[in-house]
C-alpha cells in the first residue's frame, strides 16, 4: 500500500506501486549482465598450417609410422620403420627427423610373437624421446571362434 498526502483522508489509492517491480527488474538486469560474459563464445580450433616446403609434403599413406621389432634367434632384434631397415642406434635420429614437422605425432609399434617385451619397451622409450605424443601397440587380429 502507498500513502498519499492531501486529498481524501483514509482512502485507498488505486495506482500500482511500481517501486518493487523496478527493484526486481534491476536485480535481473545485473544478474544477466554478470552471466552473459561467462558463457562460452565458441570452440577453440587449431587451423592446419601449410607445409613450409612443398617437397616435404607427404602422401596420406606416408602419415602412418609403424616401427617393427623383428625376432632374430640368439641375437638382438631387427628394427624397421615402414618396411625400411633401421639400426637401433639410428632409430632415435630417424624418428626425430620424421616427426620434426608433423602436427600429428602418432606411432605404432608391431613386435613379433617371440620378441622379448623389453625390446618393445625400448622402442616405446625411443618414440617418447623423439617427442611422439601417442604410441599404439599393434596386435595380431584375433578371429572369432579361435
Amino acid at each position: 500500500m502507498s500513502m498519499t498526502t492531501g486529498g481524501s483522508a483514509g482512502g485507498f489509492l488505486n495506482e500500482i506501486n511500481v517501486t518493487p517491480m523496478i527493484d526486481i527488474l534491476l536485480v535481473l538486469l545485473i544478474i544477466f549482465m554478470v552471466i552473459v560474459p561467462v558463457t562460452p563464445k565458441g570452440l577453440d580450433a587449431l587451423v592446419p598450417q601449410p607445409p613450409k616446403d612443398q617437397k616435404q609434403q607427404q602422401n596420406p599413406t606416408d602419415r602412418t609410422i609403424v616401427v617393427q621389432v623383428l625376432y632374430r634367434a640368439g641375437a638382438a632384434p631387427n628394427y624397421k620403420i615402414n618396411e625400411t631397415d633401421v639400426a637401433k642406434a639410428d632409430l632415435l635420429p630417424r624418428l626425430t627427423e620424421i616427426y620434426a614437422n608433423r602436427a600429428e605425432r602418432v606411432m605404432f609399434i608391431k613386435g613379433d610373437d617371440n620378441v622379448n617385451f623389453s625390446y618393445i619397451a625400448d622402442a616405446i622409450d625411443i618414440g617418447k624421446a623423439a617427442n611422439v605424443d601417442h604410441i599404439g601397440l599393434m596386435t595380431p587380429k584375433i578371429m572369432a571362434g579361435q
